[in-house]
């Protein structure tokens, strides 16, 4: 069998829609440290079990699969997902990546852990914690009286220095502090004193409990002005010549487990002088430490790090505040402490992947009440109002963490991540409820108690020279750099200037002082990189590829974008290395509430692109007129809506724009010339597309029909389909 003709649209997309939502829950495993954009594992698991397995795939996806003697590589690892999927069911599996840190996250992901060792350790580690730190995160309940109870999150406001009076003024964008949606009331600030109101309905809003001033929800602070209510000055923020921004504690959510039975809701403060003062010696006592391992490393320019130096930020350790930087100084000094070097470089992730929560970018979701953490968008937000988490982490009764961002937190997360290894599970509906079913047999790592050993290969290095012997590979699956300007590497080195402090330069790119380079496949307008940049780098790798595959064997990576130009340099990519695609088959890989999608109009769909360098295709993909490309497009769009999907129109663009793709790749593949210009290929693979039609017209055709009219359409187009079968070498 082949992926081509047995993988399954709706029972893999409806798998990959669910895991989505709450991807920890269905892939434990990507929670060993947060990497950006990863692709359902439910997915590739689909595309490896669609290309090697004889049944049919709704019979193989929940039972236990082996194949020992197969090796599959990926060449843009990122995350790992590919490469985890393929190592489960007993593959050989080889991955590279230009970053240090997707190296570093892979491995961690694959190699074997001692889990008993593990705990001891980060028991151990959290009670040091405890005992030196501690302290800093308690405060007193007003509300009943209780001392020393821990605190959830310290909500800070930025402040700023009026240019005419010279008095401090609050940055607020607004006073409402948590909704009424998890809470009995709305939380509001007092603009006048501070004091936080319970209100339950925002009209009126009333008076403040404490001075009486009117309460009001617009803040001074909006499109970078703030007039000064001292003397009304218009400022205007940031003053990057000021240097780091100051921040003002101002609010305070706390847990009081003594209470839940006799309180309905959150625990909300105003700070009062004892929690001013926690801080303050918490602020001393890093100033009396002479530092080992907080990063002293400048912020380098670029698309998304200028953010940081828009708002004065020069230096990483800018970033955090007195009591985060001792905080992380100690536990890196109690990681680096640690014996066991499999433990230490466990810890050390979870130190690196705690970092997220541990900055003063840190946002408060005033409709969920928790910490968002700096990664929630692909970038770098500067907010007006940060939150800062426990470090250490709250535990209720049965020892579950209670928020979000502390060390608790992070261990929970990692040891479930490893546990997942040694028996992974899939899930799947079952009468309205999810079943948790074990797959026996199937594991994730180099070796299981003693048994055959795996070949794993994580290689930071760039794939256009890796060294992999001529038809070697059983399959290249991948999900390359999505183009646009997304800058993770940007974003990585933000915990890799702690990392590397931490475990040395030793490790596998580690030498490097960025994670950053020259030969990655993102736009960057700061790097001056484009489309040109993007193709040439993709087809490099892919040739690659290519040669280092069987005969037959295929290149199946995932790929969206928003334009066609990113299609264009796709196909060029697949025909310099001498493939044809045979297949274009989507399935939703975003989770459409994500902040960096929600409202965007962009698509959840990625379009899997099967390539090889001879097959067979089926000969109604060839389709000559836009309304067999409409067909096509419709028949897709019968599968995903029966995995419980709704296809946008965004959707239905990038599914148009992976079909013509496709075609581009079969009109041109007996006249393309690799010695052509860049420039000239890239053209020559425009005018192709082109010549198919408006595409936004055929876009507009689809979304435009009511939903049940595509469908009926769709559903007669497949009738055909099976009548018309049959498939054309090549």
């Amino acid at each position: 069998m082949t992926i081509e003709r047995n993988f399954d649209i709706p029972l893999i997309a409806s798998l990959a829609l669910k895991e989505k939502q709450i991807q920890q829950n269905y892939r434990p495993i990507i929670a060993v440290h947060k990497w950006f954009a990863r692709r359902p594992g439910t997915l590739f698991r689909g595309l490896v079990l669609s290309e090697f397995s004889d049944e049919p795939l709704s019979e193989t996806f929940f039972n236990s699969n082996n194949f020992p003697n197969k090796t599959i590589a990926d060449p843009f690892m990122g995350g790992g997902t590919p490469l985890i999927e393929a190592n489960r069911v007993g593959c050989d599996v080889l991955g590279f990546d230009i970053n240090p840190m997707s190296a570093w996250i892979v491995r961690e992901e694959v190699e074997r852990l001692d889990l008993s060792a593990y705990e001891k350790a980060s028991r151990s580690l959290i009670q040091c914690l405890k005992n030196e730190i501690g302290g800093f995160y308690r405060t007193d309940c007003l509300l009943y009286g209780d001392t020393g109870v821990p605190v959830k999150y310290f909500l800070w406001v930025k402040v700023l220095q009026c240019e005419r009076c010279d008095k401090d003024m609050d940055l607020f964008p607004g006073y409402l502090l948590a909704q009424n949606r998890r809470h009995p009331s709305n939380v509001i600030i007092c603009p006048q004193c501070g004091e936080l109101n319970e209100k339950e309905s925002l009209h009126p809003l009333g008076q403040c409990k404490s001075c009486r001033a009117p309460l009001r929800l617009e803040g001074p602070a909006k499109r970078n002005r703030c007039a000064c209510p001292h003397c009304g000055h218009i400022n205007t923020y940031p003053r990057p010549s000021d240097g780091p921004p100051r921040h003002r504690l101002f609010a305070m959510e706390y847990h009081n487990a003594r209470r839940k039975s006799e309180h309905s809701g959150r625990f909300f403060k105003k700070p009062d002088q004892g929690d001013l003062a926690r801080f303050a010696a918490a602020g001393k006592r890093w100033r009396e430490l002479e530092p080992l391992f907080v990063p002293d490393q400048e912020i380098l320019p670029g698309d998304e790090s200028d953010r940081l130096h828009r708002w004065g930020y020069t230096k990483y350790q800018d970033l955090f505040n007195d009591r985060q930087l001792l905080g992380l100084e100690l536990g890196c000094r109690l990681i680096r402490a640690t014996n066991n070097e499999r433990v230490q470089r466990a810890l050390a992730t979870n130190l690196s992947d705690l970092l997220r929560y541990q900055n003063m970018l840190c946002r408060y979701d005033a409709m969920a009440l928790k910490s968002l953490d700096i990664f929630s968008v692909h970038g770098f937000p500067v907010g007006l109002i940060q939150c800062e988490s426990n470090m250490i982490g709250i535990a209720n009764g049965s020892g579950a963490p209670v928020g979000s961002g502390g060390w608790k937190n992070i261990i929970e997360k990692y040891t479930k991540a490893k546990k997942y290894c040694d028996m992974p599970f899939e899930t799947r509906q079952k009468n309205g409820h999810k079943v948790i079913l074990p797959v026996r047999g199937e594991w994730i790592g180099e070796q299981n108690n003693g048994g055959p050993k795996r070949r794993v290969q994580i290689k930071c290095i760039s794939s256009t020279r890796a060294e992999i012997p001529e038809q070697s590979l059983d399959a290249v699956f991948t999900d390359p750099p999505y183009f646009g300007n997304v800058q993770y590497a940007e974003l990585m080195d933000f915990c890799y200037v702690w990392l590397r402090r931490l475990v040395g330069e030793s490790f596998d790119g580690f030498h490097q002082k960025s994670t950053r380079s020259p030969d990655e496949l993102t736009g960057n307008e700061t790097q001056k990189r484009g489309i040109q940049h993007f193709a040439e780098g993709l087809s490099s790798v892919y040739q690659r590829m290519a040669r280092a595959l069987k005969p037959g064997a295929p290149l199946a990576f995932t790929f969206h974008h928003n334009k066609m130009e990113a299609y264009h340099a796709v196909g060029v990519a697949i025909l310099d290395a001498g493939l044809v695609c045979s297949s274009t088959i989507p399935c939703p890989a975003e989770m459409g509430g994500s902040i960096h999608i929600h409202g965007t109009g962009s698509s959840i769909i990625d379009t899997v692109f099967v390539c090889r360098v001879h097959g067979t295709i089926k000969r109604r993909l060839l389709f000559q007129a836009p309304s067999e490309l409409i067909g096509l497009v419709q028949d897709d769009l019968v599968h995903l809506t029966a995995a419980g999907m709704k296809p946008s129109a965004g959707d239905i663009r990038c599914i148009v724009y992976g079909h013509v793709t496709r075609m581009g790749i079969w009109s041109l593949r007996n006249q393309w010339n690799t010695k052509e210009p860049i420039s000239e290929r890239l053209k020559k693979f425009t005018h192709a597309v082109s010549s198919m039609g408006n595409l936004q017209d055929i876009i507009r055709n689809i979304a435009g029909k009511p939903f049940e009219q595509n469908l009926l359409i769709a559903e007669q187009h497949q009738r055909y389909e099976i009548e018309d079968d049959d498939a054309v070498s090549f």
